[in-house]
């Protein structure tokens, strides 16, 4: 039997990678994308396949939303602003893309008497942890950045509203997810950077920010994995690898896949690389192990599968 999916934000990174496999599975899947930063190149393999569907909508649009996602039996809400840096310049972005589209969505979800919502949570809702690994239970809860802070707004509103109306809903704490088709992040800005100039990498911070990484593949396949054997009002899980790689580390691993040579790294400085950033991450894992998963990859072989991937892609 197919089930109805919604992937909101099914356009961008993870988010294209979840609609492969839930397609892969048998499932109708239609994603709802405002492309702003999605691309629609990452879904044309599925355009002739009848159990896809793709949407041009914003979801801060409530009206046309209740609509869109009428009749589905779960949503997996992917749709935010994932650039972490950028609330430190822009302080409305993650407001309105994370937090009030999350209320839309929830809203839409509660007038269509919608019941299952799977929400992509990040590892910055912890803040600067003092447990490490950091399970699913440490608190208090304090993120340092407006992007963690707007995602744990959201998960409030989400378990909230599954309280109160009689939902469900799995939570997904993120390590640093890597892989095809990522458009920002470390290994991104390093690859750009020495395609500019082969000579020189410059890290942000010291190069000793040390934080955990997952690709892509195991993060989709732990969401799927928690979905079949959890059944809780809030199901929430870290999903991130049980080790930590640093920035000037992933230059080295850039720098040699690149083949490049006498490259010479220089630094911002101090021990963050930009307001907001973690200096240190690491999510206990152990909740989810406990049901029976494990990651494939550790961060080194997340990080070097993603730099290679990085460079096919030109």
């Amino acid at each position: 039997m197919k089930n109805k999916i919604i992937v909101t934000g099914g356009a961008g990174f993870i988010g294209s990678h979840m609609v492969d496999r839930l397609l892969s599975e048998g499932n109708e899947v239609t994603v709802i994308d405002n492309l702003s930063s999605g691309r629609m190149e990452v879904l044309e393999h599925h355009t002739k396949n009848p159990d896809f569907k793709f949407t041009r909508l914003d979801i801060l649009e409530l009206e046309k939303l209740k609509k869109a996602i009428a009749g589905a039996d779960m949503i997996f809400h992917l749709a935010a602003n994932p650039d972490v840096r950028l609330g430190a310049e822009n302080t409305k972005v993650h407001l309105e893309q994370n937090i009030i589209a999350t209320y839309n969505l929830l809203e839409a979800m509660r007038i269509n008497k919608q019941r299952n919502i799977v929400f992509t949570s990040t590892s910055t809702v912890y803040g600067e942890a003092t447990a490490l690994p950091t399970p699913e239970d440490y608190g208090p809860l304090v993120p340092i950045s407006l992007y963690g802070a707007s995602k744990l707004a959201c998960e409030a509103l989400i378990t909230s509203y599954c309280h109160t109306f009689e939902m469900k809903s799995w939570i997904f704490r993120f390590a640093n997810i890597v892989g095809s088709r990522s458009t920002h992040g470390i290994i991104v800005d390093f690859v750009n950077k020495l395609r500019n100039n082969p000579g020189t990498l410059e890290i942000l911070g010291n190069g000793q920010q040390r934080k955990s990484y997952l690709h892509v593949s195991d993060c989709a396949d732990a969401i799927l994995f928690a979905l079949e054997n959890s059944q809780e009002m809030a199901n929430i899980f870290n999903i991130g690898s049980d080790d930590t790689i640093n920035a000037t580390e992933i230059g080295q691993i850039v720098v040699e896949e690149m083949g490049l040579e006498n490259v010479e790294f220089s630094y911002t400085g101090g021990t963050r690389g930009w307001k907001g950033d973690v200096p240190k991450m690491l999510l206990s894992v152990d909740k989810l192990r406990a049901l029976g998963w494990e990651p494939a990859h550790n961060s080194r072989n997340s990080v070097v599968e993603a730099v290679r991937s990085t460079l096919e892609s030109g």
